[in-house]
């Protein structure tokens, strides 16, 4: 049952349904506080305000658009219960509340929940009343403790950057629903391709005994499995062998229905409607594969953003919109960004065929503080939500972290991989990759220029070499495994008082780059996808293909054309393959290949144009090792303290060049750099070389190379997230 004329009047968890429920959306009594002890909101007083739940006080749709701090919101709205129910139980779900939420019905204390984005219930079955029941939320939200996860939620008062408007208090559906004596309360599909079945898990709460569980799986309104037996126990796994096999794919999203009754003797005293895709991904070698075929994953960065309701979608519709708009634009998938989407967005994802990768707002955690862990609690009420989707294929629970976020990410995946070991998992998108063993590599490349990224993600890269254990290096890991560009892209077009990462001159010349960068990855077939940033604008980044508004700013048959061409991992996949053994020998070490040695020259202040060449005289600058950077916003180790300004290095070493094979420049740098062999150029890195990369130099060390003495230059820029540059130059011996 549900109550018309309301905002989202649709079933907010479509994959578990049941017939009695009654959506709470609509206008609630509304107050805000900045003072956390201020519990006169619970005495029966009117409130001052009116809001639409569930849109946040801070958009349009909530009637407030109020987009100043406030950290304590209250909500109090009354309901009947449908006279037709049969009351057994009942629970009060929330689809989400932004960040800690109390709740109180007919004034007794029902429970809190910490979190911004993962659902929560509580059992109402001994608190509610057929009639006038009066409910009340307490939501804190401080949005700068650096102690929540806020995602792209702005800590300043206006939206600058990639941060924009904050959501505060409950921005998903609220509902009631009716359940049995005893009632399903989370069920796990676990399909298998490969024998044609699909095991579910059931959880009970309530009694069991004496109970019968009867489950039917159905395709096209056809009965193609079943399944009947006495319960034993509060979780309960079976097998179903399914009669008909259909595969769900992007080219053909194929859903099965699921049924599963609990029976008291004679009585059905529970229901439950769900449904789950017949789908597998696995890894071989340098290759994900989605149901043993090697399909390209074009993916589109979306923010989940609305212009009216901010983090919330103003309709259902709007979610299927977003998702047929990006697949017009020729993207099979998306990464769900910095957000974690409300489950209707995955049902069209589902519905659809639209590849996923489920995230977690991370962004606003400061991770040199304790981190509670409700962080970790949330992330696996967040995987258990959602590992039903067929639609994704892969976790990231963190984006662009640094270095002491490592430990925590370590942990996340180890309890991301216990709960659902069926997707691959990425510990952090672009940045602090930490863990010893990965699945899946990323990085995050803003480059705008086709050519330097070619040379740099076409030319260079090929995973099929071992370098050195200590190096964690994105373009060339340990061993053969998948990796993509997760973020590229960027280009702004029709910017209004806004910014894009780069801005052409005219149209023609947006879609040339456009190409330019995506042929790169579309040749490469060690990439097994790309995610280009972004879908549609998102108020001040307007670096979209659409508009906030969800308008073309393009020729959007052009764009698809360009992503939907034949990618070369499509028709020759990277698999089969196995790392070369090597040894190798460091010419200039870095910092985990050495013991600090000041064999470095530098100065800060500018030198003239001879600086690079071998006969210079640098007796005058200083010595250091490295690493160069700033201590206190470094990544990393700093052995040499660089703070302010550019910084120009000078280090001489001996050639020993014979009998070598492949040769690699190894770079991290905060800022853009120019490196110089014997004074000619090696190599030009563009900015955020965030972690170590390999940059392969055989060719142009074997031209310019000495056989006694070289020297390495290098002319390192401040970066605007700070100071860092380390550098090495490793050779493969054969001996």
């Amino acid at each position: 049952m549900n109550i018309q004329g309301i905002p989202r009047p649709e079933h907010p968890f479509p994959q578990m349904m049941r017939r009695e429920w009654a959506n709470l959306n609509g206008t609630w009594e509304f107050a805000e506080t900045d003072d956390s002890g201020d519990q006169s909101f619970l005495l029966p007083n009117p409130y001052p305000d009116k809001i639409v739940v569930p849109f946040c006080r801070e958009s349009r749709l909530s009637g407030l658009e109020r987009r100043g701090f406030t950290k304590n919101v209250w909500y109090r709205r009354t309901f009947d219960i449908p006279a037709d129910w049969d009351l057994q139980r009942m629970l009060l779900h929330f689809g989400a509340s932004d960040w800690k939420t109390s709740v109180w019905l007919n004034g007794q204390f029902l429970g809190e929940h910490v979190g911004g984005s993962s659902p929560f219930s509580f059992e109402i079955t001994d608190t509610v009343a057929k009639s006038e029941n009066v409910l009340i939320v307490h939501v804190f939200d401080d949005t700068t403790s650096g102690m929540q996860s806020l995602g792209k939620q702005c800590t300043e008062l206006e939206s600058h950057g990639c941060t924009y408007t904050r959501t505060t208090g409950i921005w998903q559906t609220v509902w009631i629903e009716g359940v049995g004596s005893s009632f399903i309360s989370d069920l796990h599909f676990q399909p298998d391709v490969d024998r044609s079945m699909v095991r579910i898990t059931a959880e009970i709460d309530g009694r069991t005994s004496g109970l019968t569980l009867f489950a039917k799986v159905l395709y096209d309104g056809r009965i193609v499995g079943d399944k009947k037996f006495e319960i034993d126990s509060n979780i309960c796994s079976f097998d179903i062998e399914l009669g008909e096999k259909y595969l769900w794919s992007p080219k053909d999203p194929a859903l099965y229905d699921v049924e599963i009754m609990l029976i008291d003797g004679e009585r059905n005293i529970e229901n439950v409607r769900s449904y789950f895709g017949l789908r597998k991904v696995t890894i071989q070698d340098a290759a994900i594969l989605i149901n043993d075929e090697p399909i390209y994953q074009r993916l589109v960065l979306d923010q989940g953003f609305y212009p009216d309701g901010v983090w919330t979608a103003p309709t259902d519709d709007d979610l299927r919109h977003d998702i047929e708009i990006s697949q017009a634009a020729g993207f099979n998938g998306a990464r769900l960004h910095e957000k974690v989407f409300e489950p209707r967005f995955l049902y069209w994802a589902d519905k659809l065929g639209y590849l996923v990768w489920g995230e977690y707002p991370n962004w606003g955690l400061d991770y040199k503080k304790p981190i509670d862990r409700a962080v970790i609690d949330e992330w696996v009420s967040v995987i258990r939500r959602d590992r039903n989707h067929p639609s994704i294929i892969g976790w990231c629970p963190f984006n662009e972290t640094p270095p002491e976020a490592i430990h925590l990410q370590n942990t996340i995946v180890k309890i991301t991989k216990m709960i659902d070991p069926s997707r691959p998992v990425i510990d952090s998108s672009g940045w602090a990759h930490g863990l010893d063993d990965p699945e899946v590599l990323d990085d995050h490349d803003y480059d705008q220029n086709p050519e330097t990224f070619r040379r740099h993600w076409l030319d260079s890269f090929k995973p099929d070499v071992e370098l050195p254990r200590y190096y964690t290096i994105k373009s060339s890991p340990r061993r053969p495994m998948p990796f993509f560009i997760s973020e590229f892209g960027g280009i702004g077009w029709n910017v209004e008082e806004g910014w894009g990462y780069g801005i052409p001159e005219s149209e023609e010349e947006f879609y040339a780059r456009y190409k330019g960068l995506v042929d790169v990855l579309l040749d490469n077939r060690f990439m097994f996808g790309f995610c280009y940033t972004q879908l549609y604008d998102v108020e001040q980044e307007q670096n979209g293909i659409y508009t906030y508004e969800r308008k073309p700013k393009l020729d959007i048959s052009r764009i698809k054309a360009i992503n939907s061409r034949q990618a070369t991992y499509e028709t020759n996949p990277p698999i089969h393959l196995s790392c070369q053994k090597r040894r190798w020998k460091e010419l200039v070490g870095a910092r985990q290949t050495s013991e600090p040695i000041n064999n470095w020259r530098f100065t800060t202040s500018q030198p003239d144009d001879l600086w690079s060449k071998p006969d210079y005289d640098d007796s005058s600058w200083q010595k250091g090792s490295m690493p160069f950077g700033d201590k206190q916003c470094s990544k990393s180790i700093v052995n040499t303290e660089w703070s302010t300004g550019d910084i120009w290095l000078r280090n001489n070493f001996e050639g020993d060049f014979g009998d070598i094979g492949r040769a690699f420049l190894i770079a991290q740098s905060e800022g853009a750099a120019e490196v110089y062999l014997n004074g000619e150029k090696l190599a030009v890195l563009r900015s955020w070389v965030q972690n170590y990369c390999a940059i392969e130099i055989t060719e142009i060390l074997n031209k310019i190379a000495a056989s006694d003495n070289n020297l390495l230059a290098i002319h390192c820029k401040q970066g605007h997230l700070g100071n860092f540059a380390d550098f090495a130059i490793i050779v493969e011996k054969s001996t």
